[in-house]
């Protein structure tokens, strides 16, 4: 079942809460909430263990009894948190006298009224329950035992009897990887060699490693492939093994050996023979480790390939290779060939052209969703291949994918091989997949906003006390990635993941599993109807005018999420305002929303100030996305959100936050810019945990005694218009920060102060550039003190060989740019990173220094990005005090991009010249042959290589 657990995990937690809260509940009602607590969590286990099966392999009570429950558990939420709402609103001000004596005498009537209201409530919800539990009784819901059926053929199967002439681009990738696995001259290795193949599901991993071992096969005195698959038996896994070793082993299945047994004779075998062995569809470290012990090193060389779709399983078992996808090259090739055959053969040209040249642009936008993947290209054209050859019955099918409406065999067949890393993973992870189907096709999807979302609608709960929910949520997204099921978009300078995507092959499956379970309502303007009247989540893409008379026909009540997107966003990336339709014919109907959670408009144009004076109403909501709207003020009535937790102003015409604000006592995010200036009263907002991005200068200099109040804060980003020596004190008092960005603003370049400031243990990031100085590194910035620091982004006035020999010791550095003040102090030159400096490095950026920095062998091994800034002159000084120039690039193993600037003041042309030149060289003869670009700046003809 696609669609997990429903709400259930967050009922559990609020019925918990209304136990030990302050409600003040009658005995009776009490002991009803325990009761029901009990219940839900054991339907709730029943329910993981339904979701964990395909829908095909589940019986048609299982589904009817799942979904019944999923859906209680939503309305169950809604009654818990309209009662906590009410209890909430019933809370008197602070007044005084004969006027707080009544108000008082008048909230004590309400209160008694909303207790007796909720004692109902909650006595209705247990007989609903009991209801469940004796349908499920009554009709003998099996809770996932398998329905007899025929059984079903594994479509991965096929792959591996696939003609190697039948594929295209396998046989440069073949002839890579072999390279890689056995010496130059072709003659396996004298000693153990384990590839990994890694990449995304239908990438082609077990066609590779099959080609592989087809190939090189001969080259070894035994062989044998197997696949471990989700459930292995790691009997019958060992029993194959052996069977395919050795023909004194035809009759291994039928001997009664152990595990331990089988694996003594493996490794008895295999200690004097060169061996072959892949190992594919490996989803479980554990299971690898397993069969690794029977797998003895021999001298006389061996080499093991195995198979994965998980990078962390990839990086344990050794030495990832990870898949590429096709060139469009070969894309086009695979395509053409799959629709087409032998037509158009005649075709000598480098670029692959279609046969039909009416089919060519349909075709590039099928290739485009398609990203390199064979499977899909395969799938995409199965289906077109059905089709009479016109474009439009092409754009059809090329309109379906990603929408989860395409129903035929191969597509079904595409989404079940998908399904494999699906159903593998737990059901909180499924979840915060699922949610993947709110965002349209080819979206770069925010990973701070996405978690927020999550978070919002309760996806994240949290088991240990203490434990950060957005920490959690951002554990779920690297998972999600390290599963290959999203893509990593990296930033520009270092390889830090700020956004996302969902491969369009994924989205029409999740958004095929998500419209099964009635999880998200998509409307996109398609003639597509969704199947319930029930909506509990309303995803709005490209709409038209006629989008509200839609919305009306279906019961809005019980909406929880509405998120808006403007028509052609997935083809601009940055929208400021952007007229949509939908955020207009949305307003009727929006009075209509009883329990909504999660409202985001980015970017569609408010600036008429469509419905924002209906947000007071929206007692419920705990996520509002206003970015990007084109707004000029926020209502007053926006005090009256309770329970927002997530607000979200960028990019807007603001220039004040309403006072209200500050009665946000549940807000946990608060996203602005530098010009809106936040109400007195901030420190109320005890919760707080982010806060990004407040300016700080002489018109506010008091909010820094509030910000010190923030107790819980973990993100702060501020911008300083001046020095004020209460920021220390301010910084010292929050001891959860993980985050720190200060700079200055205002024209000013020269702020200091931050000596004396110390930095909490657990600070993962540190920003202090833009005109914010150390005078040197800070003492704290040490193993010992900050071991979980990971981001350095700092500015030296003077820094010393000493400094960088302790930055290379942090052991969880991943990310440092540092920039030192050259100009106005002499600095000692001639840096060297030693030998196991920087371990975890990814990316570097050296600025402000006069002599390049060198890299001694064994000096950070993992770094992929190099920024070095340095002078003509003080290259060449190092040059002749060593009899040349070398950087050591040749010791950076994993370098895959260069970028030196050089300040060529003081320098010739010919200097200029002949240290590109030096550059270049050291970048050609590197084995991973960076890119290199060089950006010079003082020399006449200024340009950029």
């Amino acid at each position: 079942m696609a669609v997990v657990t429903g709400a259930l995990p967050s009922v559990l937690a609020k019925l918990g809460d209304l136990l030990i809260g302050e409600y003040k509940l009658q005995k009776g009602v009490k002991g009803e909430i325990i009761f029901l607590k009990a219940e839900l969590e054991s339907m709730k286990g029943a329910l993981e263990k339904l979701s964990s099966k395909p829908a095909d392999e589940l019986d048609i009570q299982d589904k009817i009894w799942a979904k019944d429950l999923r859906e209680l558990s939503y309305d169950i939420e809604d009654s818990i948190d309209t009662f906590m709402v009410r209890g909430k609103a019933s809370q008197s001000a602070k007044l005084h006298g004969i006027r707080k004596f009544i108000d008082r005498s008048v909230g004590l009537f309400r209160k008694a009224k909303i207790r007796h209201g909720i004692a109902t409530e909650i006595r209705d919800i247990k007989s609903r329950v009991v209801e469940v539990h004796e349908r499920r009784r009554r009709y003998d819901v099996s809770l996932g035992v398998d329905k007899p059926s025929t059984a079903a053929v594994d479509p991965r199967l096929f792959s591996q009897y696939t003609e190697i002439e039948e594929l295209v681009g396998i046989v440069e990738t073949r002839d890579e990887l072999i390279n890689i696995v056995m010496e130059e001259n072709e003659v396996p290795i004298q000693k153990g060699k384990i590839v990994t193949i890694v990449g995304f599901g239908g990438l082609g991993k077990t066609t590779l490693a099959h080609a592989v071992f087809d190939k090189i096969r001969p080259g070894f005195d035994c062989c044998a492939s197997v696949s471990v698959s989700q459930t292995p038996d790691l009997k019958k896994l060992l029993k194959g093994i052996l069977y395919q070793l050795d023909k004194k082993y035809e009759d291994i299945n039928e001997k009664p050996l152990d595990e331990g047994q089988l694996v003594n004779e493996l490794r008895k075998f295999l200690r004097r023979k060169r061996y072959f062995i892949v190992i594919d569809d490996i989803w479980d470290i554990s299971v690898w480790r397993m069969i690794k012990c029977a797998l003895p090193h021999s001298d006389a060389g061996y080499i093991i390939i195995t198979t994965t779709r998980n990078s962390d399983v990839a990086e344990k078992v050794g030495s990832p290779y990870n898949m590429k996808p096709l060139s469009q090259n070969n894309s086009r090739k695979l395509l053409y060939k799959r629709i087409f055959g032998n037509e158009g053969k005649d075709n000598n040209e480098d670029i692959e052209k279609c046969p039909d040249a009416e089919l060519t642009e349909v075709s590039e936008r099928i290739l485009k969703k398609c990203a390199g993947v064979p499977l899909a290209i395969i799938t995409m054209a199965s289906l077109l291949a059905c089709k009479p050859r016109n474009k439009m019955d092409w754009y059809e099918v090329c309109n379906c994918i990603g929408t989860g409406l395409e129903n035929s065999i191969d597509v079904e067949n595409m989404r079940k091989i998908l399904s494999f890393s699906y159903y593998n993973m737990p059901s909180h992870l499924r979840t915060c997949l699922l949610y993947f189907s709110v965002f349209p096709e080819d979206y770069k999807i925010e990973k701070h906003r996405l978690i927020w979302m999550w978070i919002a609608e309760g996806f994240i709960q949290c088991e240990k006390h203490g434990e950060s929910l957005f920490d959690l949520g951002e554990s779920y997204f690297n998972e999600l990635i390290s599963r290959s099921m999203i893509q990593p978009i990296h930033g520009y300078n270092n390889d830090t993941i700020y956004e996302c995507r969902v491969h369009d092959m994924v989205l029409d499956l999740i958004c095929s599993l998500s419209s099964e379970g009635n999880f998200v309502t998509i409307l996109n303007g398609t003639d597509h109807i969704p199947p319930s009247n029930t909506i509990r989540r309303l995803s709005l893409q490209n709409g038209k005018e006629h989008l509200s008379e839609t919305l009306e026909t279906k019961r809005l009540q019980q909406v929880r999420s509405v998120v808006v997107f403007p028509s052609g966003i997935s083809l601009m990336p940055v929208i400021r305002s952007f007229h949509f339709p939908s955020a207009i014919s949305l307003i009727p109907v929006f009075r209509s929303f009883q329990v909504l959670r999660v409202l985001d408009l980015q970017d569609c144009d408010l600036s008429q100030g469509y419905g924002l004076k209906y947000l007071g109403n929206q007692f419920h909501l705990r996520y509002l996305g206003l970015c990007g709207t084109s707004i000029a003020q926020l209502p007053e009535e926006i005090g009256s959100l309770q329970f927002l937790q997530i607000l979200d102003v960028r990019r807007n015409k603001l220039s004040c936050l309403p006072s209200t604000v500050v009665q946000l006592k549940h807000l946990m995010c608060l996203y602005t810019d530098l010009s809106i200036r936040v109400p007195n009263g901030i420190g109320s907002l005890t919760r707080l945990e982010e806060m990004s991005e407040l300016l700080i200068d002489d018109s506010n200099m008091d909010i820094l005694e509030e910000l010190g109040w923030l107790s819980e804060l973990r993100v702060l980003r501020i911008a300083l218009g001046g020095w004020n020596n209460n920021l220390v004190e301010c910084l010292g008092k929050l001891q959860k920060l993980r985050e720190l960005s200060v700079w200055a603003r205002g024209g000013q370049t020269n702020i200091g102060g931050l000596d004396a400031w110390v930095a909490p243990r657990h600070l993962f990031s540190l920003s202090t550039r833009w005109g914010c100085w150390f005078s040197t590194l800070p003492a704290w910035i040490n193993p010992s003190l900050v071991p979980d620091l990971s981001k350095i982004f700092i500015g030296i006035r003077v820094l010393q060989q000493a400094d960088l020999d302790i930055l290379g010791r942090l052991p969880a550095l991943c990310y440092l740019e540092m920039q030192v003040e050259h100009e106005d102090l002499g600095i000692p030159s001639g840096f060297l990173v030693g030998a196991d400096s920087f371990p975890c490095l990814l990316s570097c950026e050296f600025r402000g220094f006069v002599r390049p920095v060198l890299f001694q062998q064994g000096a950070m091994p993992r770094l992929r990005t190099l920024w070095s800034w340095f002078s003509v002159r003080g290259a060449r000084e190092i040059a002749n005090s060593y009899g040349g120039l070398d950087l050591g690039l040749m010791n950076l193993p994993s370098l895959q991009k260069v970028s030196v600037g050089l300040d060529c003041n003081g320098a010739n042309d010919e200097e200029v010249k002949e240290l590109r030149a030096v550059l270049s060289h050291g970048t050609k003869i590197h084995p991973n042959r960076p890119r290199l670009w060089i950006n010079r700046k003082a020399v006449k003809d200024t340009d950029n290589e």
